[in-house]
């Protein structure tokens, strides 16, 4: 079963870009929809009856060198479980998705093969990404990661006519090229120690690689936490975390289904599965994991400062994608993986949802995109407005507090703040984060406000003529809506409930804990608990068992659940002042935006520039290259070697040429003189230099 979820996108690759000729383009389309959608069936039962331990399962023997063995192998476990789930799902209803929003692509000329390839892109994205996240070891892994890199170029440049998708496909690809680096140095360093790249050898030396050092860049470093920071620059460019974010807003350029598949609930997931994965090495590596935490929070408040004044529909949900993901990597760097893959898990609901939904709107209203130019749209596109509306509710945390209802956001991103908390002696990551939620709601229910409320604005032929989108494209969104409002409910307990139940779920070893530490055998608790707090429970065992790992004195998750309940009220307090504000600037008075932003200008083109970080690399890494390659050009190819080199051969060469087209005279006489020349002349040299005696 799982080696069909995992090639059957590959199929439907193959299918819709070679064999549509033979099949025709519609038909592809089906088939590779259909195999993603069998994949997806087959993902939830691996998912719901996954019973929490561990498999692998060969697939062919891939690379034998010296001591490098690297089988192809499948890992299977709740990690792989979660992620087979929210990959083929999310990919199934885009694929779906796309049968309708690409069905009259302006982009192209009728009779153009573009939704071919487009499908094959797509179902080739999705094999490159569940080759990463079921590998077995690190060199299987960075063959799907730099797979969905090559997916991403391609799909992000898709619209290969328009100047603005090349540039954007080129920096994708490029910026992630600087985090591939950092993985790569990480996977060689690992190696070099281990002598091994299989996860299981990698866990196992965890321990002892906390107590190695290592030389790296002539400094005596932890090899533990040196390795982490090496594996966790891999994630920052492939998560658009800050300092290699700069690609993600720029891949909006790609088609809608793309930016939902690729750049909201997959490919930008695939650095938080990463670390999560690495969390055996990720425990014994405490330096690194502050830097996550400090990163994450930095980059969750630094991208929502962003999406309060961006105007592209897109590029708004892009600016919460980077922020989420930022509370994502918080959760584990504080140690509570389990967390950071709850928030995976729910985001992928909702915002694929949400980027979808924009999709429909762009699609009703002919490829329009700035949000200005919306305005009345909730009775033209009924059915897009109320699942951008449950997207809204779910992201922003709506639910009820101190309780486990509400949207999945509420519950997830709860989870996130309450361990922030609890694991930074509520410091600088857990205020990130409580302002952070305040700013998602502001600009989340600011593109509510604006796309579906108020006055029509913009063209009057283009809001006259928008319609609703056809069925085929709002079905998905329905489905994913189940996921944005129950997931959270459904499962909140197996990622965030008592730590006997999150280890049960993910295969990790536990006992009760007493007043001298943890039982030496793990107890066997049944479901009942009683009172919350009456039993407190700790992750045993070594390395490697389980899904995630957490150290036995970690105790994060635990005393998450013991924060103020102003903590934990926190984030639904600034929900509502986000929403209360969002109201009043855009329903109530809708002047005061632009006031403001005229008595604040700096500020605001501070933030409309996104702190000014594409002028700054500009500067410092673009210009400095571009002058480079331009002395290079003019100086060393024109003048040196154009000029010079060039010159001197072009006299020189030609004398030589001329000098023996004249030896060849084609008289016989010529060359019986040449020969006695020579032979004198070979006689002469040997009797000079001894050669003769």
């Amino acid at each position: 079963m799982e080696t069909l979820i995992l090639f059957a996108p590959l199929v439907g690759a193959l299918i819709a870009g070679f064999g549509w000729k033979f099949t025709g383009e519609t038909v592809a389309q089906w088939i590779a929809t259909s195999l993603l959608f069998l994949a997806a069936i087959l993902s939830w039962v691996v998912f719901l009856t996954f019973d929490g331990t561990t498999e692998q399962i060969q697939i062919l023997r891939w690379i034998e060198s010296g001591t490098l063995s690297t089988d192809w192998s499948i890992r299977l476990d709740r990690l792989t479980a979660i992620m087979l789930i929210v990959i083929t799902s999310v990919s199934a209803l885009v694929h779906l998705y796309s049968m309708g929003y690409m069905a009259h692509d302006d982009n192209f000329k009728e009779g153009e093969n573009y939704k071919a390839r487009f499908f094959a892109y797509l179902s080739f994205f999705t094999f490159a990404m569940l080759m990463l996240v079921t590998s077995d070891n690190l060199v299987q892994m960075f063959f799907g990661w730099e797979g969905v890199g090559v997916a991403s170029y391609l799909l992000i440049g898709f619209y290969y006519k328009k100047p603005s998708a090349n540039a954007a496909a080129i920096k994708a690809f490029v910026v992630n090229r600087v985090g591939d680096f950092g993985f790569a140095l990480g996977i060689f360093g690992l190696f070099f120690l281990v002598d091994s790249i299989r996860f299981d050898d990698i866990f196992a030396a965890a321990p002892a690689l906390a107590e190695t050092n290592l030389t790296f860049l002539w400094t005596e470093w932890n090899a533990a936490n040196l390795l982490a920071f090496l594996l966790f620059i891999g994630a920052m460019g492939k998560s658009a975390q800050l300092i290699l974010h700069t690609w993600l807003p720029d891949a909006m350029e790609g088609p809608t289904p793309v930016s939902a598949l690729i750049h909201a609930a997959t490919m930008v997931t695939a650095g938080v599965f990463l670390v999560c994965r690495m969390s055996p090495l990720m425990e014994f590596a405490p330096e690194a994991m502050s830097f996550v935490t400090f990163l994450g929070a930095t980059t969750a408040f630094f991208a929502a400062t962003v999406g309060l004044v961006q105007n592209d529909i897109k590029r708004v949900i892009a600016y919460s994608t980077c922020s989420q993901l930022g509370y994502m990597f918080v959760a584990a760097g504080v140690g509570v993986y389990s967390v950071a893959m709850f928030h995976l898990f729910t985001h992928a609901f909702f915002k694929a949802m949400l980027f979808l939904g924009a999709g429909s709107v762009i699609h009703g209203m002919h490829h329009e995109q700035d949000m200005r130019n919306y305005g009345g749209l909730r009775k033209k596109l009924p059915y897009t407005f109320w699942a951008m509306m449950i997207g809204t509710l779910a992201i922003t945390g709506v639910g009820i507090p101190l309780t486990h209802i509400g949207f999945a956001g509420f519950l997830s991103k709860d989870a996130v703040i309450e361990s922030a908390y609890a694991g930074t002696a509520g410091g600088y990551a857990f205020w990130m984060l409580v302002v952070a939620a305040l700013f998602t709601s502001f600009y989340s229910w600011r593109l509510i406000f604006l796309t579906f409320f108020g006055e029509a604005r913009g063209d009057k032929h283009t809001h006259e003529h928008a319609h609703e989108s056809p069925m085929v494209m709002l079905a998905p969104l329905g489905v994913l809506a189940l996921g944005a409002v129950f997931s959270g409910m459904v499962w909140y307990n197996s990622f965030f409930g008592h730590t006997d139940t999150v280890a049960k779920f993910f295969g990790v070893p536990y006992a009760e804990a007493t007043e001298h530490g943890a039982d030496d055998a793990a107890h066997k608790a049944d479901d009942d608990h009683g009172e919350e707090g009456e039993h407190h429970y700790v992750f045993t065992g070594q390395p490697g068992e389980g899904a995630i790992y957490q150290a036995p004195d970690n105790h994060v998750l635990t005393e998450a659940h013991e924060v103020p309940k102003w903590v934990k009220v926190s984030p639904f307090i600034a929900m509502i002042i986000g929403l209360a504000t969002a109201y009043w600037f855009y329903i109530v008075n809708p002047a005061l935006p632009k006031r403001l932003a005229e008595s604040q200008r700096p500020l605001y083109q501070f933030l409309l520039n996104k702190w000014y970080f594409d002028e700054i690399y500009d500067f410092v890494f673009v210009k400095p290259a571009m002058a480079i390659g331009r002395f290079l050009w003019k100086r060393g190819d024109g003048q040196v070697i154009d000029g010079s080199i060039n010159g001197v051969a072009m006299g020189i060469i030609p004398f030589f040429t001329r000098l023996a087209g004249r030896a060849q005279s084609g008289y016989i006489f010529t060359y019986a003189f040449a020969m006695v020349i020579g032979i004198a002349v070979l006689i002469t040299w040997m009797t000079l230099t001894g050669g003769a005696e």
